[in-house]
């Protein structure tokens, strides 16, 4: 490809070719002052760059994406850590919108039942546009609790709960910030950065410009599984390299995020009864910073296997993959795939009473920022492997199945735990490659993982 002429075009990448095919150094970008920053600085090799300078790697925000992607010419190994159209996924009406027509395109083409494969994600109404649909709907079953979420925000900000019409009225008048919640006024404490991260100013995301703040009513999810009496949801990294063909690695490790006060209904103005988000509960006056309120999914997974037995936990973790693949196949045809691009999502899933998984939304800046050494280890870990799996140092040869601590679960198809071709014909004895919350042992396969690439390399030269 050559370099376009056009004036208003910046090149990246763009060295001697003998140079670059050594990769001797990588100049990476990056505005996030926070672990991203310590995993970059301490990579060997890597060198940062400032303000103008070329770079191999940018781990972008989303404004400089909107502002800047199309205007950027990119060598071939360049690489950014978002998908142009990324809020195809992350901005909660889209998602929903994607997955309504992936579940009818479904009950076209394979039937009712593959269909059904896609009901993971509650009722939702985007407003105002669907009002007096969801008004229809709520007539129908009198009673039960709502949640509004606005579609571009996060950390919890601008969510509250309702039961009754009236709320919506004051809501469609404009007078719902007046009942939003205390949150508002609230400064999110040590989530934000002033270095201006994804973290601070849309931790999860999802900035486009919107003329009118759309929300979302969802029905909630009023019997969620509580673990000491109290709700929680759990936050799984999945790291997508493309979506033509889709190829696709999910993480062992993530957390599950508690509220600090016990569950009930009885409540529904109380943000920290029903809100996950860690920027809340920080500010919750009960908070012990150095207890935190997370668990591992290790630990997650050990608790739900000695309350309900090994079996119906796998069947939970393989309900979970159902909602990672069709989540990403209803946007499939629509992001646009570009070999620059990658994008690490974090996808928050709420598990109800009969161990069912729901998704409740998928960010595309995750927060990298840190609330415990615990949750330190696990973002260094995660970013250290999402940097081995984009692989700009050109040591991996595109048929590994484990980096790290990722696992691919899809690559243009399910990707089988056993070693060579799959046998599809029944899914008899087919088992997904994905081992969310077991044993990682990433330091160990990496070693592993290392020496017998060199080993290829030094048997081939």
């Amino acid at each position: 490809m050559s370099r376009p002429k056009n004036q208003n075009y910046k090149g990246h990448g763009l060295s001697k070719g003998k140079e670059r095919e050594q990769r001797a150094s990588i100049r990476f970008k990056t505005t996030l002052m926070n672990t991203l920053m310590d995993v970059l600085r301490n990579r060997p090799g890597w060198v940062e760059v400032k303000d103008e300078g070329e770079w191999d790697f940018y781990w972008c925000d989303v404004s400089w994406l909107r502002e800047n992607f199309d205007h950027t010419y990119m060598d071939e190994h360049v690489r950014i850590s978002h998908f142009r159209n990324h809020y195809e996924l992350t901005r909660k009406n889209y998602m929903v919108k994607n997955l309504k027509r992936f579940r009818k395109q479904l009950e076209r083409e394979a039937g009712k039942l593959e269909a059904a494969k896609c009901d993971f994600f509650p009722k939702t109404f985007e407003m105002p546009c669907e009002y007096h649909l969801f008004v229809e709907e709520f007539r129908k079953n009198p009673g039960i609790t709502w949640i509004m979420k606005p579609v571009a925000r996060s950390q919890g900000k601008g969510i509250f709960l309702f039961r009754r019409l009236k709320d919506i009225m004051d809501w469609r008048k404009g007078n719902a910030g007046k009942k939003l919640t205390s949150l508002e006024a609230q400064p999110a404490r040590s989530t934000a950065n002033p270095s201006g991260s994804h973290d601070a100013r849309s931790s999860d995301d999802q900035k486009e410009d919107i003329p009118v703040e759309n929300y979302v009513a969802q029905r909630y999810i009023e019997n969620p599984y509580l673990i000491g009496g109290r709700k929680f949801d759990l936050r799984v990294y999945v790291l997508v390299m493309s979506y033509i063909p889709l190829r696709a690695w999910l993480y062992r490790d993530g957390f599950a995020r508690f509220s600090n006060t016990r569950f009930t209904l009885s409540s529904i103005d109380d943000q920290y009864v029903h809100l996950t988000n860690v920027a809340v509960q920080k500010t919750s006056p009960d908070y012990h910073p150095k207890k935190g309120c997370k668990w591992m999914l290790q630990r997650f997974r050990q608790y739900l296997a000695s309350k309900h037995g090994p079996e119906a936990v796998e069947t939970l973790f393989s309900d979970m993959d159902n909602i990672f693949i069709r989540s990403l196949q209803s946007v499939q045809k629509v992001i646009i795939s570009d070999k620059h691009c990658f994008e690490l999502y974090g996808y928050d899933i709420l598990i109800d009473q009969d161990l069912k998984p729901w998704l409740l939304e998928v960010n595309a800046s995750p927060s990298l920022t840190a609330s415990s050494q615990e949750d330190y280890e696990l973002k260094t870990c995660l970013l250290e492997d999402t940097l081995h799996v984009v692989d700009m140092e050109a040591r991996l040869t595109g048929r590994e199945k484990r980096v790290g601590g990722f696992d691919l679960m899809w690559n243009d198809g399910p990707v089988s735990r056993e070693e060579g071709p799959p046998d599809l014909s029944g899914m008899g004895n087919f088992v997904t490659n994905t081992h969310l919350g077991c044993v990682n042992d990433r330091k160990k396969q990496l070693r592993q993982l290392f020496r017998s690439l060199q080993g290829q390399k030094k048997a081939s030269s």
